[in-house]
């Protein structure tokens, strides 16, 4: 992709990381209460609640990989030359977002509940999908990247602060017990990620080389078939999975942020039903996390860019914060001691800074993942790769939370009821912690792997500058071919579409990582 002539400064990567109050508030909220919400106020067990995200899943499958292929597609269309492929999906999706608040409402019956719920995945894929991919259309520096990145994470800390003390406020006017909190902060929200998605519309622009290197399909060729579609779909989804950066990145994200679910889930009725404290300390402890996430992003931020500390040993450094974190945790529940809230408050500081390196490292190397891709098919597919990136996000989410609630339910978990059985304390303690534990202790593993440094992208990137400008593949030296290699798994030879079929089919043959 060629530099873009206008350079990204901290007012645009604001205006384009807003948008993350939406992708990180929302299901932070839907994370830390929905479930809670749905099983106290709305007359629904455990189960009943935890299939609904199961459900979502299934349907969302579907949607977020559709939504990918459909962006990196939509120049040829009318509303994509007049709007732009990606950003017309949000311009769509801003009003739309006060469908957010429909969740909060109370004694509606299940089929409403899940009505409800799915009507936010659709809505959240046609936002979060494009949107994704705009930090690696809008500039190809590291730097700028790294800033785009790091705003957003900064937003989407706010988002998640925000949706665990917004509760805790509002909880001072109605009540500790009331379901109006939930439906008085599903309808604020809704109104700003309203402003928020519309404000990144505003604020962001597309890559110019995109449009003059699309190439639409012959006329007379296939391509208004819809089997002609759902194959092409098909064959990107499977061929983004050929590139080793990004299977071990998938690993990474995964792993991480399903600890984090588990985690966020399980947390509330630790406190509630553990700690003996109520719902109100829940929104205490988490805001001085996310509170502390924000500068934390920033720790992060100048960890990457002016240290050159490497994405691997950034991830490190966080999950060992976290590992401090839930062995404290679980050393205040089996010994029964009467933590300070100073105490609390210090550990939950060493959370939130640890948790936003979680979040930001891996969102900022996803937006170099489209250059390793083009240098194996010569394509810009950021919208598969962000429509993987989504799925298996909000995928996690609800598998995460439909898990919990099946072992809750095995436990012998009672709704509504204030005490709760020993056996269902301990799964809540086990989930937390243990659980939490082994899905970080897999990404620790694999940060090991990963070979991706600002070195080596800038390899990657004069590498792939000197191919379009027509440089012979036989001239490259040793030492970028095993760049090359470490971040796509393929031998040199088989890159810039040498491989059979690579340009007119993306499923690809490649090493195991």
């Amino acid at each position: 992709m060629k530099p873009t002539e206008r350079r990204v400064g901290y007012g645009i990567a604001i205006g384009y990381g807003v948008t993350d109050l939406f992708g990180g508030g929302a299901f932070v909220i839907i994370g830390t209460w929905l479930l809670f919400f749905y099983t106290t106020y709305c007359g629904l067990s455990v189960l009943e609640a935890g299939s609904i995200f199961a459900i979502a899943r299934v349907i969302d499958a579907v949607l977020s990989p559709i939504m990918g292929y459909i962006t990196d597609n939509f120049a040829n269309t009318w509303p994509g030359k007049r709007f732009g492929r990606r950003r017309f999906f949000l311009l769509l999706s801003a009003p739309l977002m006060f469908l957010y608040a429909l969740l909060w409402v109370t004694d509606m019956g299940y089929w409403y509940y899940l009505g409800t719920y799915l009507s936010i995945e659709l809505l959240s894929a046609m936002v979060l999908v494009p949107w994704e991919t705009l930090a690696a259309e809008m500039t190809n520096r590291y730097t700028e990247r790294a800033k785009l990145s790091g705003v957003r994470m900064i937003c989407s800390q706010l988002g998640g602060f925000l949706a665990v003390s917004v509760p805790g406020v509002i909880m001072q006017f109605t009540g500790k017990d009331n379901a109006m909190t939930y439906t008085y902060t599903g309808l604020l929200f809704s109104i700003i990620f309203c402003l928020a998605v519309f404000t990144t519309w505003m604020c962001t622009w597309e890559a110019k080389d995109v449009r003059e290197e699309f190439e639409p399909e012959p006329e007379g060729a296939n391509s208004g078939n819809l089997w002609h579609h759902l194959k092409s779909l098909t064959l990107d989804l499977l061929s983004s999975f050929k590139i080793k950066m990004f299977r071990q990145h998938i690993i990474i994200y995964i792993a991480s942020f399903t600890a984090m679910d588990v985690f966020g889930s399980v947390f509330t009725y630790y406190v509630v039903y553990g700690l003996h404290q109520d719902a109100a300390a829940v929104s205490g402890y988490l805001s001085v996390a996310a509170f502390v996430s924000v500068p934390g992003t920033f720790v992060f931020m100048m960890l990457l860019s002016k240290l050159n500390v490497t994405p691997s040993g950034a991830l490190r450094l966080s999950y060992s914060g976290i590992f401090a974190v839930l062995a404290f945790l679980f050393y205040a529940y089996i010994s029964n001691i009467n933590v300070s809230a100073i105490l609390f408050s210090a550990v939950f500081v060493i959370l939130g800074i640890s948790r936003a390196g979680l979040y930001f490292i891996p969102w900022n190397i996803y937006s170099f993942i489209p250059d390793v891709d083009e240098i194996v098919t010569k394509k810009r597919r950021e919208g598969i790769f962000s429509g993987v990136m989504v799925l298996t996000r909000k995928s996690t989410v609800a598998l995460a939370i439909m898990l919990i609630g099946v072992v809750l339910e095995e436990s012998g978990f009672v709704k509504g009821q204030g005490e709760q059985p020993i056996e269902a304390l301990h799964a809540i303690v086990g989930l937390m912690v243990f659980a939490t534990a082994a899905l970080l202790a897999i990404s620790f593993w694999m940060t090991f792997k990963f070979k991706l440094t600002r070195e080596s992208h800038k390899t990657l990137i004069k590498e792939v500058a000197r191919l379009k400008l027509g440089g012979n593949l036989a001239d490259c030296d040793m030492e970028t071919r095993k760049v090359i290699k470490d971040l796509t798994g393929y031998e040199y030879d088989k890159v810039w579409g040498q491989h059979t079929g690579a340009q007119k089919s993306p499923h690809l043959t490649s090493e195991s990582p």
